[in-house]
């Protein structure tokens, strides 16, 4: 079997890879899982599942593995202005999905998914390289071990490789990219004197920044500093662990938090541009997750993202016989949902992270309208891309429509 023919051959085993091939195996495809790592280490990546996240964890069926592996959930989303408390916002009782975030150790999660693949049915080849993609009506895969190379043909290659996506470049996909606005830097901390019972948000829109706490469980917890990417060099390296501190505390984090906190993983920093490619399905090479559209993390939404990219992409697949016809139609689709989010993400980083008089001028007609209607904003938190995006949103997130009945 394994020169053989596949229906799917996913590459990437991480969470959307992993959830793909344990959904399709689950229904009888045949799928090989090729994951380039033999054990999963710590780096900086999204921890934080958005409710609507969740809700496409449920519907896939993992939402109780994620649990299993440690996943800690939060009902609590708490925002600051500074070191001001702004509100705090029960998930459970105002989301769709009457849930919290779901925050895990990614690495943990990834061994879960992974195992749970192969235990219904998918064949996982780990510690194995992906070096050449051949798209076409038989696309195929050529696969580099210690034992050599071998190539292996399938119906349809999925590319879940990440936001470096080599699928994607040896597939002849085109990639778009925002200009560079934000960066995000994380760490994993110990003993961070932070509540475990909320994510913790502080936006300091005066200034540019925002730091978030996610609580993992077990007195863990990953902390983000947001930054423009004019204000400051990358904060990355261990070196630089109390400049993340010190601009933490800046955009309003209490600075007692860290007085018991040790680093308990690498501090790296990453660009926030988004990065996608318009319709990801061609010559029997569909794209999913960050492979797809990396959306900008200081929003936390790639988590999320990746699974509603695995619940469409499955339903499609599953729904016909005609495999191209499917996957063009996820791909329509996916381009419909990440625009939606696309759009969503760009009002909210120049509300709050863009400088200077008129950036200025805009908060000021805006924030006030937001504290007397909050359901002005979007709901990115509980809806996600299925939050309104269309043009009359964008007016009355922006208290245009204010302005336009103040002239009337």
């Amino acid at each position: 079997m394994a020169h053989g023919n596949w229906d799917v051959v996913i590459v990437g085993g991480g969470l959307g890879g992993a959830a793909l091939g344990r959904s399709l195996a689950m229904q009888g495809v045949r799928t090989l899982v090729v994951e380039r790592e033999a054990a999963f280490k710590d780096r900086v990546r999204g921890e934080g599942m958005h409710p609507w996240g969740v809700a496409e964890a449920r519907t896939l069926g993992i939402d109780g593995l994620l649990r299993d592996s440690g996943a800690h959930e939060v009902r609590w989303w708490k925002r600051y202005f500074g070191p001001v408390p702004r509100d705090c916002r029960d998930l459970v009782e105002t989301t769709p999905a009457h849930c919290g975030c779901l925050n895990f150790y990614h690495p943990a999660m990834q061994r879960a998914l992974l195992d749970a693949a192969e235990a219904a049915g998918a064949i996982v080849r780990r510690d194995t390289a992906v070096v050449g993609v051949e798209p076409g009506d038989a696309p195929a895969v050529r696969l580099r071990t210690v034992q050599g190379e071998e190539r292996v043909s399938a119906r349809l290659v999925v590319g879940a490789d990440g936001r470096r996506s080599m699928v994607r470049g040896a597939a002849g996909f085109i990639v778009s990219q925002d200009p560079p606005r934000l960066v995000i830097a994380g760490v994993l901390h110990e003993g961070l004197g932070a509540p475990e019972d909320a994510v913790h948000y502080f936006q300091n829109p005066s200034c540019g920044q925002g730091a978030l706490i996610f609580p993992i469980g077990q007195q863990r917890f990953r902390s983000y500093f947001v930054y423009g990417v004019a204000q400051r060099h990358p904060v990355s390296g261990s070196r630089h662990i109390a400049e993340f501190v010190d601009g933490c505390v800046a955009t309003g984090v209490p600075r007692d938090w860290y007085a018991g906190a040790s680093m308990a993983g690498p501090l790296a920093a990453y660009p926030g541009a988004d990065c996608w490619v318009g319709h990801p399905y061609r010559d029997g090479v569909a794209l999913i997750g960050d492979a797809a559209a990396a959306s900008d993390p200081s929003w936390g939404c790639g988590l999320s993202l990746t699974l509603r990219d695995v619940r469409v992409l499955r339903d499609c697949l599953l729904g016909t016989d005609d495999w191209q016809a499917a996957a063009h139609w996820y791909a329509q689709q996916h381009d419909r949902y990440y625009g939606a989010l696309h759009r969503v993400e760009d009002w909210l980083t120049r509300l709050l992270y863009e400088t200077g008089h008129m950036a200025d001028m805009r908060r000021a007609r805006v924030l006030p309208q937001l504290a007397n209607e909050p359901d002005r904003a979007p709901d990115l938190s509980g809806l996600g891309p299925d939050t309104p995006s269309d043009e009359a949103a964008r007016r009355r997130f922006f208290a245009e429509d204010v302005d336009l009945a103040t002239r009337q």
